[in-house]
């Protein structure tokens, strides 16, 4: 991606451009959650199911994966500030619009579009950071777009489910109209102008085709292999195919290409590698986990929608202010040691979070989550910049993209893995607990049940809630106890980086 040569800002300037454009990141990944809590009261509103209401997240993640990789070429071909108003523009106007939806067609159609305005300013607000710091205080800036990356998930299931619980379901995605203002009146005052040189090239026309169809197929198998029973569903099993057949046509496509729209030759980098892979599974654990909390406290300790988003928000503190220390920490220490730090902070959060029981109450839930917020952002951080320290300048901005991409797939891949996973586990659990507890015993559970003036019928409801309740909660233990041993062995993977030479250079995204 290209960068202005325009001497960075100071002052009051500086502070306007880190506000908008943390604003602008925060506004986008902000929507990959907020219509999560929201989706049963939109399907509700729209008459459809929850089942097919999921499309309402499908759709976006969809067309915003879609369009990050493509930002560098957007960004020759426009520059990149007047892409950023222009994406940023469109956005909210899409955002307007799903809001206003009268169905779930339109509400689909409105979200992709959304998400194909939403792609490029994720990367475009990091690069813009980057480019309006002085470089000696890059670290401040990735630091910040990094923060808004990690604290944006953790705000959308409080937002949603505030929304949910509270207005009309519209106000989800109106909520973006003074975020998307603010940007707007901030960006204008000290953005204007910043635009590098552009040319005008040819697009890859056929990698983007098969990138289009690679994403699309895949998405759809990871988000309604749950629901179809995966790979005994004809409809899964073809687009296990076609993302598999289009995913190795791309690839052989891409690295024959002159200009292509993805650049494979960064996978040379052991760094980037290493990096981009464990980034990747951090980020698809630690969503998935985004993901299940609220799932678990709805379903089986009786919060509403508000109060779930309350349970995970603690994550947002620690994170918010470490954050900044480990950005003024990467030029001064090892950064293999940060991440370190960051993977053994994820685990310990896990491994408390493995032992709870159905008696747990909410500070008990708010404290783990509490401890997760203080690893989050070293990992993310340094990850991110150790990915480009030993690619070529020009392979900066490719890298980074892809690096962007492959993260925002491992968010879906996480949600849909880890919901399949937790499902499975509690049947599973629930199996094993009716084979072990004695018949003698459920009819002595059942009995003093009916004890209390209930039918023999409803006693029987209560121990069966009784025993789903102890089932899942051995699932939601077993799936932490896995990302426990994932995060410490991912220790090891950090290790294979090499340490860059001198302070790690903060890289534009």
């Amino acid at each position: 991606m290209s960068t202005s040569n325009h001497s960075p800002l100071s002052g009051g300037n500086l502070i306007i451009a880190a506000v908008v454009l943390s604003l602008a990141n925060f506004m986008v990944v902000l929507d990959t959650t907020i219509a999560n809590v929201a989706m049963p009261t939109i399907s509700g509103f729209l008459g459809v199911s929850t089942t097919e209401g999921t499309w309402i997240i499908t759709a976006y993640a969809v067309a915003e994966a879609i369009t990050i990789p493509l930002t560098g070429w957007l960004v020759r071909q426009v520059g990149e500030v007047r892409l950023f108003t222009i994406s940023l523009v469109c956005f909210v106007v899409f955002s307007v619009c799903c809001g206003l939806s009268w169905s779930l067609g339109s509400l689909v159609i409105f979200r992709v579009l959304q998400g194909l305005a939403g792609g490029p300013l994720i990367p475009l607000s990091s690069t813009l950071m980057l480019a309006v710091f002085p470089k000696e205080k890059s670290h401040i800036a990735l630091a910040l777009w990094g923060m808004m990356t990690v604290v944006a998930p953790i705000f959308g299931p409080i937002l949603g489910g505030i929304i949910s619980d509270n207005w009309h379901w519209g106000w989800v995605f109106h909520i973006n109209i003074g975020f998307g203002l603010l940007v707007m009146l901030g960006s204008l005052k000290v953005l204007r102008g910043r635009d590098g040189p552009t040319s005008r090239t040819k697009i890859d026309g056929v990698g983007l085709a098969l990138l289009a169809i690679f994403v699309t197929s895949f998405q759809f198998m990871i988000d309604k292999g749950r629901e179809l029973d995966w790979f005994s569903s004809p409809i899964i099993t073809t687009c296990a195919v076609i993302s598999v057949v289009s995913l190795i046509v791309l690839i052989i496509w891409e690295l024959t290409e002159v200009e292509p729209v993805i650049d494979l030759s960064v996978f040379r980098s052991r760094n980037w590698l290493v990096s981009t892979v464990t980034l990747s599974l951090m980020f698809g654990i630690f969503f998935g986990n985004i993901v299940l909390t609220p799932l678990w406290l709805q379903q089986q300790m009786g919060y509403t929608a508000t109060w779930a988003g309350l349970a995970t928000a603690p994550m947002g503190i620690l994170a918010v202010i470490s954050a900044p220390i480990v950005g003024r920490l990467l030029p001064k220490v090892d950064p293999r040691w940060i991440v370190t730090y960051g993977m053994s902070v994820l685990a310990i959060s896990f491994f408390m979070r493995a032992h709870m029981t159905t008696q747990a109450d909410y500070g008990t839930v708010a404290i783990a989550m509490f401890v997760l917020g203080a690893g989050i952002p070293a990992c993310m951080i340094t990850l991110t910049s150790l990915g480009v320290s030993d690619l070529p300048s020009e392979k900066v901005a490719s890298g980074a993209g892809l690096q962007n991409f492959l993260r925002v797939l491992s968010m879906a891949i996480g949600s849909s893995l880890t919901q399949t996973y937790w499902e499975h586990m509690s049947k599973e659990s629930r199996s094993e607990l009716v084979a072990v507890i004695p018949s003698e015993a459920q009819q002595e559970i059942i009995a003093g049940a009916m004890g209390n003036h209930l039918t023999r019928e409803s006693a029987s409801a209560v121990f069966s809630r009784l025993v789903d309740g102890q089932a899942v909660m051995l699932a939601t233990n077993d799936f932490y106890a896995w990302a426990t041993l994932l995060m410490t062995l991912s220790i090891g993977a950090v290790w294979l980086i090499k340490r860059p030479n001198g302070p790690l250079q903060v890289a534009a995204h």
